[in-house]
């Protein structure tokens, strides 16, 4: 296969024979590099290489300037910003930073399409104020500021223009434009040499105009990388450009145009492959390329029309892929180190005197912060289990080492939302790292690369005083790591090429691989990202989305020209804005199939194995009937006991192996800290009042003392958290209301002529469990929250901030109470009343529960049906009621301690727990 590029130097070679004497001129420094490489393939002799430089460098020689750095031109657009007398009314810098650089690349555009700026900008003013028609007898202040600076834009460029000339700098298209000016005199200096323009398709305006200008000289020449298949359909856009050209311009109606060839029509194996997710794609492509020779990998080119599957894809790389050549760097944005940088901006942002606990863990937890603190994660768990939801260095400092203090206050110090001071210690926390990795070569790289950006920043805020604020200073970083990247090095000519879409200008490969060939990444279909509207870019001659849509089919289509074994993978899962739709090229390939193509279709989906999830089964061991024993020793408590109703699962892990669930900072308050607050709160009135009956007086007294008590209990439970606004503080209102109904409950009680008398608050209780199947001594034992006497009778309660219904406290058939969780409520109240009768014998009593979210209801009491139907109750409490439960109780026991019987999970259904 003879490459464009080995054509165009058969080509030069005949007409001009020595080709040291001729300027080549290319549309990028790689496709220079490549045509340098297949000079030196072909030299016999030794011999001068021709001058060859990239388009760019030719229209700065042109020019005499040099193209700014565009975060540099920033700042100068802003001093003539600044500078525009004619703008009466000016932004921050934060403010002008916003919409800046989409007007900067709309000043671009205009030069680098030589339109007239004062026709331009009055147009698009005029526009403007046709928008506000409708506002014209009634314009607000912000309206006539509005069109006053549409109305004065052309000032504003017309000084940027100046300012940047005078340094001999300009953007882009002013540089384009000067060039473009500056073209006649360069021909009378330097039109007796060749210039050879090589592989150019899309060029604007200036473009065409010097290029045109050196052709009418007649010694320069333009060779078109252009296929006749495509040349000839009047309608394919992928010759759009080149078709108006050779109709166009003066050149062409004398001279045929070069190099207009067909191979595209050639035999071609093209396979489109369709793929789950962009993961999909890079697997298959080291799969498939793990079948080539290494003289096929040296023939081919993998193209990234996503860019940001460069990490998957070399990560998939196989083995025998020994040399690749990488023309695009990993992006430096993707990288942890960058993330932990953009983390600590913006947590310095927001300028307040404590930081969320979130902003300060996502930094600790980061490898940089955990390379930086010594025992992070020790300050982490401070930090949840004192339940500190918003932090201040000082409060960082008192839960960590001396060792870390330094390093704290550098992450943690107070920045003042001073850009200066920000990043001197950034760079400070750079320089520290730097010193850290001294392994790890990536994030050593990417230090050095932050460290040189953050310099540079620095550099610009000395320069220019407008860079005051962190958040410009997080601005502009995110501006300067958009684009930056970190450079692969490699042999640039040999095995297995990997590159973007346009950086595939010129060259041509036997075997292309392509992947998320999708509409909207290729092409990449409409952008907003101008203030020039579509009737304003027609009347000036500026390219719209459907001129850029033919810059890329011209770059698809030119890179099939000469291939010969093709594979187009697009993804097909939808998901978020990406639609799983393939690019309308490949629907292209195949409705205007060439004869001599044979086209394949793969669908590749990932083999799902069919999963049966069984439940768990664990089997005692003699370690689990030891920890069983030891439980047993001090006493299975109601909730143990209930919760291996619920699933066995639970209880293994809860109580067997002692695992807790994961401390995290409670920033807002749980259902059970709610609990524990009320019932805390409950155990500080009432206890006291043991042994005693309670008056009106005395509830009365309790009621008064009601807010700063909860208050009291939410900061003991509560710990660190906040609850004097958002959700806590309508909690802590709850939590009040809670407390405040129940003893209105009992005051309306006393009221009533009720006697109530309390006989203990929270007291712990055992019982010895005699069971003859079990050789070891077992207990039960819990806290019951109160045993009370009303009008004499003996009530054992339990309360319950959650909803309770009296339904919860019947049961029909005994078993289901060890065997249904919803039953669970009656069996935690029996166990109580099974351990106070063993301090005061039982004849009759009653247990049961009060539910706060079912105040209403009063006391819910325990009872027994004869059906689920039946409307006849017996509430109450007796020895038969003991018995009975003692039974279940036992049975359920000996379950557990059983070695013979596993703990085996549950399929839990909506249990309400």
């Amino acid at each position: 296969m003879r490459t464009f590029l080995e054509e165009t130097i058969q080509d030069l070679k005949i007409k001009h024979g020595d080709l040291s004497r001729l300027t080549l001129i290319l549309p990028s420094k790689r496709a220079g590099g490549f045509l340098k490489n297949y000079l030196k393939k072909d030299a016999s002799i030794t011999s001068f290489a021709p001058k060859i430089i990239s388009i760019e460098s030719f229209i700065e020689t042109l020019s005499d300037l040099t193209i700014i750095d565009t975060t540099e031109l920033l700042f100068k657009s802003y001093e003539a910003y600044q500078a525009t007398t004619n703008l009466k009314e000016k932004e921050d810098f934060e403010s002008y930073a916003s919409w800046a650089t989409t007007l900067l690349n709309d000043f671009n555009e205009v030069d680098r399409y030589l339109a007239d700026p004062k026709a331009f900008f009055g147009y698009l003013g005029s526009i403007k104020t046709l928008e506000k028609w409708n506002s014209v007898h009634e314009q607000t202040d912000l309206v006539k500021k509005y069109l006053a600076f549409w109305n004065q834009l052309y000032s504003f460029y017309e000084e940027l223009k100046e300012r940047l000339l005078k340094e001999g700098v300009g953007y882009q298209g002013l540089v384009y434009r000067r060039a473009s000016e500056e073209i006649e005199h360069y021909i009378a200096n330097h039109g007796h040499k060749a210039h050879i323009f090589i592989g150019f398709n899309a060029l604007n305006t200036a473009e065409q105009h010097i290029i045109q200008e050196l052709l009418e000289t007649g010694n320069s020449d333009a060779y078109w990388d252009v296929d006749a298949h495509f040349y000839n359909d009047t309608k394919h856009s992928a010759s759009l450009f080149l078709r108006k050209y050779f109709k166009e311009w003066k050149y062409f109606s004398k001279n045929t145009p070069k190099q207009i060839v067909n191979n595209y029509q050639a035999p071609k194996e093209i396979e489109i492959v369709s793929v789950q997710k962009n993961m999909g794609q890079a697997k298959y492509v080291g799969n498939l390329l793990a079948n080539y020779s290494q003289e096929q990998l040296s023939e081919t080119a993998l193209v990234l029309a996503d860019e940001s599957l460069l990490t998957p894809i070399l990560h998939s790389l196989p083995p025998n892929v020994t040399q690749v050549n990488i023309t695009m760097g990993v992006p430096l944005k993707t990288l942890p180190t960058t993330v932990f940088f953009e983390l600590l901006l913006l947590l310095h942002q927001q300028n307040n005197k404590t930081f969320y606990y979130k902003d300060v863990i996502s930094i600790l937890n980061h490898p940089l912060g955990i390379s930086l603190i010594a025992n992070s994660t020790q300050l982490v768990y401070a930090i949840t289990s004192n339940n500190l939801t918003h932090l201040t260095l000082q409060k960082l400092l008192e839960y960590s080492s001396v060792e870390n203090h330094k390093i704290l206050s550098m992450l943690f110090g107070n920045w003042e939302d001073k850009s200066a001071y920000a990043l001197k210690q950034i760079l400070d926390v750079t320089n520290t790292l730097q010193k850290t990795f001294s392994e790890d070569k990536i994030s050593r790289v990417a230090l050095f690369h932050l460290h040189e950006i953050f310099t540079e920043i620095l550099g610009l805020q000395e320069k220019f005083p407008h860079l005051k604020t962190i958040k410009s200073v997080h601005n502009l970083f995110k501006e300067r790591i958009a684009t930056a990247a970190l450079d692969f090095g490699g042999d640039a000519y040999n095995g297995l090429q990997i590159m973007g879409v346009l950086e595939t200008r010129v060259l041509d490969f036997k075997n292309i691989i392509m992947t998320s060939v999708n509409e909207g990444v290729l092409p990449t279909g409409k952008s907003n990202a101008s203030f020039i509207t579509y009737d304003l870019k027609k009347e000036f001659g500026l390219p719209m989305y459907t001129e850029k849509d033919a810059i890329y089919t011209y770059h698809f289509y030119r890179l099939l020209h000469r291939a010969q074994h093709i594979t187009l993978l697009y993804n097909d899962h939808s998901e978020g804005i990406n639609t799983g739709e393939k690019s309308r090229f490949l629907l292209q390939l195949e409705i205007e199939k060439q004869p001599e193509h044979q086209l394949k279709h793969t669908v590749v989906s990932a083999t799902i194995p069919t999963l049966t999830v069984k439940p768990k089964h664990i089997h005692k061991t003699e370690a689990v009937l030891d920890r069983l024993k030891e439980i047993a020793a001090k006493g299975f408590s109601p909730s143990a006991l209930t919760s291996y109703i619920r699933n066995p699962i639970d209880f293994y892990y809860q109580k067997i192996l002692r695992i807790q669930e994961f401390e995290t900072v409670e920033e807002i308050v749980a259902a059970n800290t709610l609990g524990t607050i009320v019932h805390d709160t409950l155990e500080a009135f009432y206890k006291p009042l043991e042994g005693s009956l309670l008056t009106s007086e005395v509830l009365l007294q309790l009621k008064k003392q009601t807010a700063s008590e909860v208050k009291n209990q939410f900061e003991k439970t509560f710990k660190g958290g906040t609850f004097d606004q958002g959700k806590n503080l309508i909690i802590f209102e709850v939590a009040k209301r809670y407390v405040s109904n129940f003893i209105d409950s009992e005051l309306t009680e006393i009221k009533a002529g009720n006697s109530i008398k309390i006989l203990q608050i929270e007291s712990d209780l055992k019982l010895d469990i005699d069971i003859p199947n079990i050789s070891f001594p077992v207990k039960i034992g819990g806290k019951v929250d109160r045993v009370d006497q009303y009008n004499g009778q003996l009530r054992i309660i339990d309360y319950k901030t959650g909803k309770v219904n009296q339904g919860d406290l019947e049961i029909v058939e005994w078993d289901v109470l060890i065997e249904d969780y919803a039953y669970s409520k009656a069996f935690q109240v029996l166990a109580y009343a099974s351990m106070i009768n063993k301090q005061m014998p039982i004849t009759h009593a009653e247990a049961g529960v009060i539910s706060f979210k079912n105040l209403q209801n009063g006391f819910l009491n325990f009872a027994t049906k004869q059906s689920p139907f039946s409307r006849n109750k017996d509430f109450g409490v007796t020895p038969e009621i003991l018995d009975a439960f003692k039974e279940q109780l036992i049975k359920l026991i000996v379950e557990i301690c059983n070695p013979e019987v596993p703990f085996e999970e549950k399929e839990i259904e909506s249990y309400n727990y």
